[in-house]
């Protein structure tokens, strides 16, 4: 009797404090709803009251910075309400669900209630205070996650971020003069060069070796000055091998974040010093006709990206001497794709992942599934749909390549799993099933001492993973939330972070162990990179950090004006950091702070850029700018 006694006590005060819990978030899910209602969360009026006034006087530099500050902590508000309404729902959930167990217990373990006399007439009015108690308790929960959904509803359709970025960005015209060719509306592939120019290839050749491809035509104003075209390269002989050497992936950018999607290149002798508005080092650019946040890849004298909207899907490749598109690859008619393409919101977009190549095919990815192989001349290898990501922001996990293995990550809400695709077929040739949450990063590719792993990150874990066989290696238990950035690796230790969780230094060993852990500054996008010695970590809010690798001593600390979505690159001894103005901020990797130079490009990203041959390749929200010296 004693025992039961203490059960019953135990889940009364369960019950109470599940109660009093529902209720306040009951509460707070109302008066959020009732404050959205009143109040645009992400200022909407203000800001297209300013854009008027901007109209009316675009020469105001201050007022167009002004609109792009108050636009940056606008999209803050938008997804710091989506989240705090979602998981307000979800805490609300959980608590009634605790209620209506420890009812059910406390009923379960009660005999019945005997009333003798008088006292019968104060059980009843007992009863009857519970009776109506419960029912305002369950029109107050119920009110609260009908107003919960219809703001979440609501938030999920306010246009956000592609429309202003648009009014902001202004065209940069770059000059003509008597030196330069200049490339304006309809650019074909015959190009009229200078017969005087030995080192330009003559049309007819250019011609020639476009033969058989659709043609390529671009509305994008371009500047091609004869001292910034280089030597055309003869053509590649076909590969004798089903995958690229180690020094053929090291020459060029064949994925994000560049060999093995680690945050760094080899390449050398590397510009710093740039103009998008006055063309100061910029070699092309080239207007991309559908939108994507997917960064460049660089193979050879060929550049690929892709874009894609409701209705569209498309890879383009470009040629890297002219910023011309040699050909554009329309993805369509992929066995198992939905007819209807998922929603997914303005920062996301359906053409996140960044393709990568093995010099013999491309590979691209898309947020409603299609996966696609082109040969380098532009011909469809294979497709297939790996079905609806089921993403609320939309699939953004890169593609990475090992040897004739294709790796794709996808962390989906209903079944994650990461798989191994056959490269020349694009059989699956093992898939792994994880148990975790939906991620947006991407896998990294790493020689760790002797061996290679995929190494990748998703609440709740940090996993290693074989290449050829999916068996996974080893995991820790170290992330949680939603999981944007990607692992970095460096000298045996792998580091991964996520903005609400930490930032963890996991050495590799047999079991692997967290050597240090952090959580003063965070990141929610952006990848960290590594050097044996030093970690560079950025943030979306505009800090940069950098520690000591081994032991997680912070060295130094930057803020910058404008945030950041691009990932810092270490190319060169330097990292390479675009904010989301388009300013790419140089410094050397070291541990003390020492800023080279702040190149613009002339238009707002959020792309990584990417290194080959002694260029960069920077997307922009419009344009692909090739930049060199």
């Amino acid at each position: 009797m004693g025992d039961n006694s203490s059960n019953i006590k135990t889940w009364t005060w369960a019950a109470q404090i599940a109660g009093a819990f529902a209720f306040v978030i009951s509460i707070l899910l109302i008066v959020n709803y009732v404050q959205y209602k009143s109040i645009d969360p992400v200022e909407t009026e203000l800001i297209n009251n300013l854009i008027t006034r901007l109209n009316h006087n675009p020469d105001d530099f201050q007022l167009r910075e002004g609109i792009r500050a108050l636009d940056l902590l606008s999209r803050k508000a938008y997804f710091t309400n989506q989240w705090q309404v979602r998981t307000g729902g979800y805490l609300l959930l959980i608590s009634i669900g605790i209620l209506v167990i420890a009812m059910q217990i406390i009923k379960g373990n009660s005999g019945k209630e005997i009333t003798i006399g008088d006292k019968e007439n104060n059980f009843i009015e007992k009863k009857n205070a519970r009776k109506w108690i419960s029912i305002g308790g369950s029109i107050i929960v119920c009110t609260a996650l009908i107003f919960a959904y219809l703001t979440h509803n609501g938030l999920s359709k306010i246009p956000i971020s592609e429309e202003l970025t648009e009014k902001l960005d202004e065209n940069v015209n770059i000059a003509e003069t008597d030196n330069d060719i200049i490339i304006t509306e309809e650019v074909n592939v015959t190009l009229p060069v200078p017969e005087d120019e030995e080192k330009v290839t003559n049309s007819a050749e250019i011609t020639e070796s476009k033969k058989n491809k659709p043609s390529a035509s671009t509305s994008s104003r371009q500047l091609i000055t004869k001292d910034k075209i280089k030597e055309q390269k003869p053509i590649a002989e076909k590969p004798t091998s089903e995958f690229p050497t180690e020094q053929e992936i090291n020459n060029n950018h064949p994925a994000f974040r560049g060999t093995g999607g680690n945050g760094i290149s080899y390449n050398k002798n590397i510009p710093t010093v740039w103009n998008g508005k006055t063309g100061e080092n910029i070699l092309w650019k080239l207007k991309i006709p559908l939108h994507g946040f997917n960064s460049p890849i660089v193979w050879d004298d060929r550049v690929f990206v892709s874009g894609a909207d409701a209705d569209k899907r498309e890879v383009y490749c470009i040629d890297d001497n002219t910023g011309v598109i040699l050909w554009t690859f329309d993805v369509k008619n992929i066995p198992g794709s939905p007819a209807k393409s998922p929603q997914v919101t303005d920062d996301t977009g359906l053409a996140a992942p960044t393709l990568t190549t093995d010099g013999r095919r491309v590979y691209a990815i898309f947020g409603n599934g299609d996966l696609v192989a082109i040969d380098m001349a532009g011909n469809q290898v294979w497709a297939r749909n790996l079905g609806d990501p089921e993403n609320h922001y939309g699939h953004s996990s890169s593609l990475m390549l090992y040897q004739d293995i294709l790796i794709t990550q996808y962390d989906t809400k209903k079944s994650p799993k990461l798989l191994g695709l056959s490269t020349k077929s694009g059989e699956t040739l093992w898939s792994t099933d994880r148990k975790v949450r939906i991620s947006w990063a991407s896998p990294i590719v790493v020689v760790t001492g002797n061996k290679t792993e995929i190494i990748i990150a998703s609440d709740p874990i940090v996993a290693s993973y074989n290449p050829l066989t999916g068996k996974e290696n080893w995991q820790v238990d170290c992330i949680f939330g939603e999981v944007g950035p990607s692992p970095a690796y460096a000298d045996g230790i792998v580091f991964a972070v996520n903005e609400y969780a930490k930032l963890a230094a996991i050495k590799i060993g047999d079991p692997p162990e967290i050597i240090w852990e952090n959580d003063e500054y965070l990141s929610d996008v952006p990848s960290p990179v590594a050097t044996k010695d030093l970690l560079f970590l950025a943030t979306s809010y505009g800090a940069v950090v950098c520690y000591d690798a081994k032991t997680g001593e912070k060295y130094w600390e930057q803020e910058f004006d404008n945030g950041f979505y691009s990932s810092p690159m270490l190319a060169d001894s330097k990292i390479y950091l675009m904010d989301m103005e388009g300013i790419m901020h140089i410094f050397n990797a070291d541990k003390v702070y020492e800023q080279i130079a702040e190149s613009p490009i002339g238009e707002n990203g959020m792309t990584t850029p990417a290194f080959a041959d002694g260029r960069i390749y920077v997307r922009g929200n419009e344009h692909l700018f090739c930049i060199g010296e």
